[in-house]
């Protein structure tokens, strides 16, 4: 499976007979908005972030490979588990990094953008990690400076159920019914008219925002999810 033509026969296996089926069911998976993905070239799918699963279910719902930062744990796992994990993610193009490693977790956007110059489609969690609260929170601006860099397409989606398929800490999936709802693409350039500086990355980030609040249930919240707790309740501050 290590040849780039193995590799894509086996995303496809995956994504259209032997797990795609499986989660669609599992699901009821239902998506708006697929026209807004482009079928190739580079693309930046910025999502919502509510379940494990979710770096799953975007690659199927958006009809192509779509590569993310994984832990290199998973890559690394022995036994039939951990043969399944690794042929999960190396097939659908995830980009190992070393958490712990100071150096490597610095260079993530540099990995993503070299993934985009390949014309890969390279999903991002604006958040930054999942909602622990079920709520939106306010997207940190890496998701800018990745789109500006790169100058690929950047699309909204919002994931709406998939904390509720497997809920963060849960091991196993549960049926639940999911939406995977795309947005058009965030006008960058028009922003850039308008912006410069950290007003630009603020202005790209909170459209992006902006955009999967209007096609998501959550309540909005207006700090980082890394700060949720870290004031009492994670209802004020940011």
């Amino acid at each position: 499976m290590g040849s780039p033509r193995g590799i894509r026969f086996t995303e496809k296996l995956l994504r259209e007979v032997l797990v795609g089926p499986g989660l669609r069911a599992l699901t009821r998976l239902t998506v708006e908005g697929a026209e807004h993905v482009p079928a190739t070239g580079p693309v930046i799918i910025a999502s919502n972030h509510l379940s494990f699963i979710d770096s799953m279910i975007i690659p199927i719902a958006a009809g192509r490979p779509v590569g993310f930062l994984g832990k290199s744990e998973y890559f690394t796992g022995t036994g039939p588990g951990g043969w399944a994990t690794r042929t999960w993610f190396t097939a659908f193009g995830t980009i190992p990094v070393d958490r712990e490693d100071a150096r490597a977790a610095a260079r993530s956007l540099e990995l993503a953008e070299a993934h985009l110059a390949t014309g890969g489609a390279f999903g991002i969690y604006p958040e930054g990690t999942r909602s622990r609260d079920g709520r939106l929170h306010r997207g940190r601006t890496g998701v800018a400076r990745l789109a500006l860099a790169s100058g690929a397409t950047l699309v909204p989606c919002a994931l709406v159920g998939t904390d509720r398929v497997q809920p963060p800490g849960a091991k196993g999936v549960r049926p639940a019914k999911v939406a995977v709802r795309f947005a058009p693409p965030v006008d960058v350039a028009a922003l850039e008219r308008q912006f410069v500086k950290g007003k630009l990355l603020r202005a790209i980030t909170d459209s992006v925002m902006d955009a999967i609040a209007e096609r998501s249930p959550q309540e909005r919240s207006a700090i980082y999810a890394s700060d949720v707790g870290n004031d009492g309740d994670g209802a004020t501050g940011g």
